[in-house]
Formats: structure tokens, sequence, C-alpha cells
């Protein structure tokens, strides 16, 4: 276990030395702007998603299967589960980052600021809007009583969009 998890570390290190000097660099800059997206994680949705102008905020979350399935004939019309479509790997990195909405979002955490240093004003300044909007949208199912699992969809759904608008915004 301790082998695995020194291997682990290596990577993880190797990871964010290749994300800080790549071509995606200023957009995992960008994207670090929002809760739950580390280094890593930005690098992983850069590099999966590839380019991010063919995709509009609107469409992002079909592309990545985080739409609901529908069933429709006349005038019934039938919601199920997620598509499931489009990448796995950047849908489950979504999902967890997901999660970090949850909490109430007050002062920024260390990481977090240090990440903010890295991005233009611009991007810090739409990069906190997100967050502000993604812990409203979580206190908004909570007061619905919705499924805590299927309110993480739903914000996942949403945070693709702010990475969108991040991802394709000017310097």
């Amino acid at each position: 276990m301790l082998a695995a998890e020194a291997r682990r570390d290596r990577l993880d290190k190797a990871i964010v030395a290749m994300a800080a000097d790549s071509e995606f660099t200023p957009v995992v800059h960008r994207l670090g702007c929002l809760r739950g997206i580390s280094t890593l994680t930005a690098f992983g949705l850069v590099v999966e998603v590839g380019d991010w102008e063919r995709l509009s905020g609107a469409s992002i979350g079909a592309y990545l299967g985080l739409v609901p399935t529908e069933s429709s004939s006349g005038q019934s019309r039938s919601q199920g589960s997620i598509t499931k479509t489009g990448n796995t790997h950047t849908r489950r990195l979504l999902v967890e980052a997901a999660w970090h909405h949850r909490k109430a979002y007050q002062t920024p955490g260390v990481p977090l600021r240090a990440r903010w240093e890295l991005a233009p004003a611009a991007a810090r300044a739409r990069g906190q809007a997100g967050n502000r909007r993604l812990h409203q949208r979580w206190l908004h199912f909570t007061e619905r009583k919705k499924s805590p699992v299927v309110a993480n969809v739903a914000i996942a759904r949403e945070l693709a969009g702010w990475c969108w608008s991040l991802a394709v915004m000017d310097e």
C-alpha cells in the first residue's frame, strides 16, 4: 500500500509539472478558480475535452452525458436518469468536484487562493460568481428536498457550463 501511495504521489507531481508547462496551462489556471477543480482535475478536464470552442455552455452537459434521458409522446414527457454518453472520466471528475459546492461559500481557503494567483482577474471574478451560484443551487435543491446524489449531478451539469465559460474566456 505504501508503494502504491508513493507511486500515486510521484504521478501526481509529474502531472502537475506537465500542467504547469503545456499548451493547456492558461486554461488549467482559469479552471482552477472554481472550487473542487484542482490542478490535476483541471488538467484532466482540459486534456479530455480538448477543443472547448466546438461546444457551447448549453451543449457541454449533453456532450458529457450529464443531461437526463427523456421519453415524450404527445403531451406527456418523462425524464429519467442521466444519459451517461460521452467521456466517463470527465463526467466523474465533474461529479466529484460538484460535491465541493455543497458547503457554504465563505472565505476561500489557501489552496483556492493560491490557484487564483495564477489566473487573470477576469477569470477570478467569473470563478467567484460560479462558486456562489453553484452553492446557491445546492441550497435550492436542499429546500426542495432533492436527493443529494440527484442534486450533485445537476450541480455537475452546471459546473460543466462554468468550466466551459472559463475555458473559452479570452486572456
